[in-house]
């Protein structure tokens, strides 16, 4: 059996990882980066920069920007331009963006 990859007490486990974990072991299988890659990588970087923990999934995000060979503001530039361009992440023209409750209906009952 493995030992855990850190004893720091400080280190937390993040609600998110496993399905993160997902996220990640897919774009690594990549060779090179779809649009919606690009915007995974720069959400994931989000929400774990500062976090205590979590150590492999932020080696992993490191690893990947050195395999697509972008820094992080060149990544950031280009999700900008994504979403300026019209990007929406799901399938196409799936208009399930935001948090998913419409109260446009209610409004008219």
């Amino acid at each position: 059996m493995s030992e855990p990859e850190s004893t720091d007490a400080s280190s937390q486990s993040h609600p998110l990882e496993a399905s993160d974990r997902d996220h990640l072991d897919r774009m690594l299988a990549r060779e090179s980066p779809q649009d919606g890659d690009l915007a995974d990588l720069a959400r994931l970087l989000i929400r774990y920069d500062g976090f205590p923990g979590a150590d492999d999934l932020q080696r992993d995000m490191q690893r990947l920007l050195s395999i697509w060979k972008l820094s992080r503001d060149e990544l950031n530039q280009r999700v900008r331009g994504l979403w300026t361009a019209g990007y929406r992440p799901g399938p196409a023209g799936d208009e399930a963006v935001g948090s998913g409750f419409d109260t446009s209906e209610a409004e008219g009952s």
